[in-house]
């Protein structure tokens, strides 16, 4: 199995710095590179068509803002956030918050129920500015996976199959950690010393982007029975992959 996790960027400009690709091949970590730009990236994945995906942006929005934008399939939600996405990331008008004077609005739910449920500490899509906002990331990374699913992909949990694409959390898959902190990355990558190539490793601990990407990757590859066995179902919001063993 070939498994690609890719830590992402939200940022208009230099995302190229920020954005990593992870490879596992058969459980072994073969690249780990920056260098490429959204486009580029997936790009890459329609040509080389790995077996299974992880990106880490939010595939979807809560089912109550999706309900009342009249989406009723999530490739819906994709093409508006590839029609509109600028738009709300320049006005940052509700449900959306986090620009300067922009505060997280009173009402409406913010978290989909996977972020509750599977991913503890995850922030919410709407959240576009701040510390630890994801929803620019995810606002600019949904018209990939319209692009990514018109080539052949399955995205789950919408559909299933392979090539595969799974919503993923870094941090439901790194375990606890203060990761800005160097030591503590180069810790939690001892678990993988002996098994992966020493110089892949030391590049992974040089910055948070790559060491996410790193760590996600090798965790999806422990789990190739769990991934080739995932099915559709859910709903709109669609769901974070985990794994559901240890």
């Amino acid at each position: 199995m070939r498994v690609v996790a890719i830590d992402w960027s939200g940022r208009a400009a230099g995302a190229e710095r920020y954005i990593w690709l992870a490879e596992v091949c058969d459980g072994r970590l073969v690249d780990l590179r920056d260098g490429l730009r959204r486009e580029a990236v997936v790009a890459w994945l329609v040509e080389d068509r790995p077996d299974v995906v992880g990106l880490d942006f939010a595939f979807s929005f809560p089912a109550w803002w999706c309900a009342a934008r009249g989406w009723t399939h999530v490739e819906d939600v994709w093409a508006a956030a590839r029609d509109e996405g600028e738009a709300w990331l320049a006005a940052c008008d509700a449900p959306f918050w986090g620009r300067p004077g922009k505060r997280r609005p009173a009402d409406g739910e913010p978290l989909r129920r996977t972020e509750r449920d599977d991913a503890r500490g995850a922030k919410s899509v709407f959240q576009i500015g701040g510390a630890g906002s994801v929803g620019t990331g995810s606002i600019r990374g949904m018209p990939h996976l319209l692009t990514l699913a018109e080539a052949g992909f399955a995205v789950w949990p919408f559909s299933a199959g392979r090539p595969l694409v799974v919503e993923i959390y870094p941090r439901a898959l790194t375990g606890p950690l203060r990761k800005s902190r160097r030591a503590e990355r180069a810790a939690a990558l001892e678990r993988f010393r002996g098994e992966q190539p020493a110089g892949l490793l030391a590049r992974a601990t040089g910055s948070e982007d790559a060491f996410d990407a790193a760590v996600s990757a090798l965790a999806m590859a422990r789990h190739p029975g769990e991934l080739a066995s995932l099915a559709p179902g859910g709903d709109i919001e669609g769901a974070i992959w985990r794994p559901l063993s240890s």
